[in-house]
C-alpha cells in the first residue's frame, strides 16, 4: 500500500456520522423559536442539518469559500464537445482576472474565490491567487482506458504536503471559513461525470448523458456511446471510490471529492454544484459513506444525470433555476441561504427570550367537546 493511500485511509477514518443528539436538539429549539413550528419550511430542515454537522444546536458560519478545480480530459479526442481544450486554460486565467460568472457572484456574494490547477494540459502562468497542483497534464481518453493511475487517484485526494482535496479543505477551513462550495472548469468533463453517474446509480448512459456546452440529437447520441465504450472499456467498480475515479474520473473531480471528505473531517458542511460537483460527491461517498451527511445540495442542474446524482445521494437541491454553467455557480447561489438558515437557528429568539406568548395547547380530548 502506498504512503498516500494510507493517509487517504487515515482522513477517512477520522470522519464521523453527523451529530444526531445536536440534530434533536436543533430540532427542539426551532419549536421554541417566535415563529410558528415549520413555517420556515426547508430552512428549518436545512438548520437542523447544520446543527448535525457543527455538533451543536446554534450553528455559526463565518467565512464562505468557494475552491473551483479545473482539469482537462482526454476523451475530448472523440469529438464529446463544441469546445476546443485550451478553453479550460483560458476560463482558469479569467477566473484569476474576475471575469467569470463565478468570479462575479463570488465578489457580489461576499464569498472567497480559490482557484486549483488539478490537471490543466496547458502550463498556466504564474499567479499570486492559482493553486499549482497539476496532477497530471489532463487525463487519459477513458473510452479506450483508465483515466488516471491509481497513483494519480490517490493523489487527487490525499492529505499530504501538496494540499491536494482533503488537505485543500482543511487548510482553508483553519482560516476562518466555516462554509466550502466546489466548483468544476474543464472541457469535456461532463462526459467523465456521465461515466462516474452511470456507474454508481445503475441509470444508462443514455440517460445520465447531457448536452454539456451543447449538442445536438445527433452528437449526444455519439457521446452516450462514448460513455458506455468507457465504461465498458474500464469497468469500474462503483463501490470502490479510487478505481472509480481511476478508470472514468477527472483530476478535478478527484480534487473536488477530497475537498468533500476534507469538510466532513472538519466537521463543516460542504454544498455540492451541479453535475460534475454532484460526480465528485459520489466518488466522495464510495470513499466514506459518512461524507454523505455533510453535503449539501445547491440547485438542480439541468444536465439529466445530475437527478440521478442526487438521488443516489439522498440530497434535495435548494434551487432550480436551469443552470447548466458548473464553476459552482449555482453552490455561491445557495451558500446565503444556507448561512440563513444557521442564523435563525441561532440567533432568532425563543418565546421565553422575547416575552411572547406561545401557541396555546389544544384542549379538546377524544371525548369531544360541546357543540
Amino acid at each position: 500500500m502506498s504512503s498516500s493511500h494510507r493517509t487517504v485511509s487515515q482522513a477517512i477514518g477520522r470522519i464521523r456520522p453527523a451529530d444526531s443528539a445536536a440534530k434533536s436538539r436543533a430540532e427542539a429549539r426551532q419549536l421554541n423559536l417566535t415563529k410558528p413550528p415549520g413555517s420556515l419550511g426547508r430552512l428549518e430542515e436545512v438548520s437542523v442539518r447544520l446543527a448535525g454537522i457543527f455538533g451543536t444546536e446554534q450553528p455559526e458560519i463565518r467565512g464562505k469559500a468557494v475552491i473551483v478545480a479545473a482539469g482537462d480530459h482526454g476523451v475530448v479526442a472523440q469529438g464529446v464537445t463544441g469546445y476546443p481544450q485550451e478553453v479550460t486554460a483560458q476560463m482558469v486565467m479569467n477566473f484569476l482576472a474576475g471575469g467569470a460568472a463565478i468570479s462575479v457572484m463570488c465578489r457580489h456574494l461576499g464569498i472567497r474565490q480559490i482557484i486549483v490547477d488539478a490537471g490543466v494540459a496547458a502550463d498556466l502562468p504564474p499567479h499570486s491567487e492559482l493553486r499549482e497542483l497539476k496532477i497530471g497534464r489532463g487525463t487519459a481518453d477513458i473510452s479506450r482506458g483508465p483515466a488516471m493511475s491509481r497513483e494519480q487517484a490517490e493523489e487527487c485526494v490525499e492529505e499530504g504536503i501538496s494540499a491536494e482535496g482533503i488537505a485543500l479543505a482543511v487548510e482553508v477551513i483553519e482560516s476562518g471559513v466555516d462554509l466550502i462550495a466546489t466548483g468544476d472548469m474543464g472541457i469535456g468533463n461532463t462526459t467523465p461525470s456521465s461515466a462516474i453517474t452511470a456507474a454508481v446509480t445503475g441509470v444508462p448512459p443514455e440517460e445520465t448523458t447531457g448536452e454539456g456546452t451543447g449538442r445536438t440529437a445527433e452528437e449526444l447520441r455519439h457521446k452516450a456511446e462514448i460513455v458506455k465504450a468507457s465504461l465498458e472499456v474500464n469497468a469500474p467498480d462503483p463501490l470502490n471510490g479510487l478505481d472509480l475515479l481511476a478508470k472514468v474520473g477527472g483530476f478535478e473531480i478527484g480534487v473536488l471529492a477530497g475537498v468533500i471528505l476534507g469538510g466532513a473531517m472538519m466537521r463543516r458542511p460542504v454544498v455540492v454544484d451541479g453535475f460534475i460537483s454532484g460526480a465528485a460527491a459520489l466518488v466522495a461517498r464510495a470513499l466514506c459513506p459518512s461524507s454523505q451527511d455533510y453535503m449539501i445540495a445547491s440547485h438542480m442542474s439541468a444536465e439529466p444525470g445530475h437527478r440521478a446524482a442526487l438521488a443516489s445521494l439522498e440530497l434535495t437541491p435548494l434551487l432550480d433555476l436551469g443552470m447548466r454553467l458548473g464553476e459552482g455557480t449555482g453552490a455561491a447561489l445557495a451558500m446565503p441561504i444556507v448561512e440563513a438558515a444557521a442564523a435563525c437557528l441561532s440567533e432568532m429568539a425563543t418565546f421565553s427570550e422575547a416575552g411572547v406568548s406561545g401557541r396555546e395547547a389544544d384542549t379538546s380530548s377524544d371525548q369531544g367537546t360541546d357543540p
